[in-house]
């Protein structure tokens, strides 16, 4: 196969089938499973047709076949406060026939380029593979805790002055409830239409969910769930305060006669045993989302340090395995207002740090001092102590998929 033959160009509408059958290939996703969810063919190619359109996609095409392909939604995240542009990579796939060329490299280069030039400057995806996006720039930015309670173990009643609602999937009320809960939470997306179809797309068609509105009537939670075979699954369950919380699942508790377990996902950093009185549940915490900053200058540019009474310095080296603009040596300037420049210096510097490391750093996964132990940042302590200072310690929620 003479890969002189093959053209790099952007996917239209008129490739969606293709777009689809490559997905299909790849994944392994069968009628069966598209069945499993209420789903038969032309209706999910018909959902993700205003995804697609929104979507910024680029391929290999062998003469008019499409072969290899990623997508890359328009997002928003909010970092620390404040919201950047995101751009969400997703239907990444390669007929296997056509792996081995350095195919997917040039496609991941592209639509990192493509970001850069929209002024995406951080990039999530979801990983099938954390060795393979770790090598192209990407890192762990959030866990997922997947969670097992039985019928007898479930919270007991809490007084609570609120009352939960259950609402249509689709309501404003529900949007809104996220949207407020998302304005305060770090690393949590701006649901646009496009998010929230991606949201609900694997979803089954008898899927809930419930709002707690407190005393004065506000929604300050959710959540989202289904029941099936005596099982309580929880999707989602968001909350702005402990009230919220509890009675949410005094909400959930009301349903012991009619189940024998409860499973459900919570994707913050806090495990849910300990707030239990019956604490020997089955909790697993597994990595989810991964993050790579696009263009590590103008990330800096818009990134929330913490303030200071003093400038901060830091010259260093980093690498990127994509990214010509991530790579070499660069000063990093904090202002005592938390506001940060980067400039390029023209010689190496002794400590040294991968994209990769950054992205996560500063995204408050992994915390500066523990990239230090393990060999993942070379800097002195005073470097290391003054980055402790300048980084918001919150770890990101993440509880999408695309």
């Amino acid at each position: 196969m003479n890969k002189r033959d093959l053209k790099m160009k952007k996917v239209g509408v008129e490739y969606m089938d293709q777009y689809h059958a490559l997905l299909r290939y790849v994944f392994q996703v069968t009628d069966q499973q598209l069945n499993s969810i209420g789903w038969q063919e032309k209706e999910f190619i018909r959902a993700k047709f205003p995804t697609m359109e929104k979507a910024d996609v680029i391929g290999w095409f062998d003469h008019d076949s499409l072969i290899s392909q990623v997508a890359v939604y328009p997002m928003q995240v909010h970092i620390f406060g404040k919201v950047f542009a995101m751009g969400g990579l997703t239907g990444v796939g390669t007929y296997p026939e056509y792996s081995n060329m350095g195919l997917m490299h040039k496609l991941l280069e592209q639509a990192l380029k493509n970001m850069q030039e929209r002024g995406q400057t951080i990039c999530y995806l979801y990983p099938y593979s954390i060795p393979y996006y770790r090598r192209k720039g990407w890192e762990l930015i959030s866990d997922k805790i997947s969670y097992e309670i039985k019928d007898y173990q479930l919270p007991r009643r809490s007084q609570v002055p609120g009352e939960v609602r259950r609402v249509k999937t689709d309501s404003l009320e529900l949007k809104q409830t996220y949207d407020i809960y998302a304005s305060h939470t770090h690393g949590a997306l701006v649901r646009d239409d496009l998010a929230w179809n991606e949201y609900w797309l694997w979803d089954p068609d008898d899927v809930m969910a419930a709002i707690y509105y407190n005393g004065k009537g506000e929604p300050d939670g959710y959540v989202i769930y289904w029941i099936e075979n005596e099982i309580f699954h929880i999707k989602d369950m968001i909350f702005n305060n402990e009230e919220a919380r509890a009675g949410l699942w005094n909400f959930v508790s009301a349903h012991f006669s009619m189940i024998s377990q409860v499973e459900g996902n919570t994707y913050t950093d806090e495990p849910l045993a300990f707030l239990l009185e019956d604490a020997s549940i089955r909790e697993v915490i597994s990595p989810y989302f991964m993050g790579r900053i696009v263009d590590f200058s103008a990330f800096v540019a818009e990134y929330p340090f913490k303030p200071d009474s003093v400038d901060r310095e830091w010259r260093f080296t980093m690498t990127d395995p994509v990214m010509a603009c991530n790579q070499g040596s660069f000063l990093l300037r904090i202002a005592k207002d938390g506001h940060g420049n980067v400039s390029r210096l023209p010689e190496p510097e002794p400590d040294r740090i991968s994209i990769q490391t950054m992205t996560t750093m500063l995204m408050g996964y992994k915390r500066p001092d523990y990239l230090a132990k393990i060999g993942r940042l070379q800097a002195g302590e005073a470097v290391i102590d003054m980055l402790e200072d300048a980084i918001e310690q919150q770890t990101p929620y993440i509880s999408d998929y695309f």
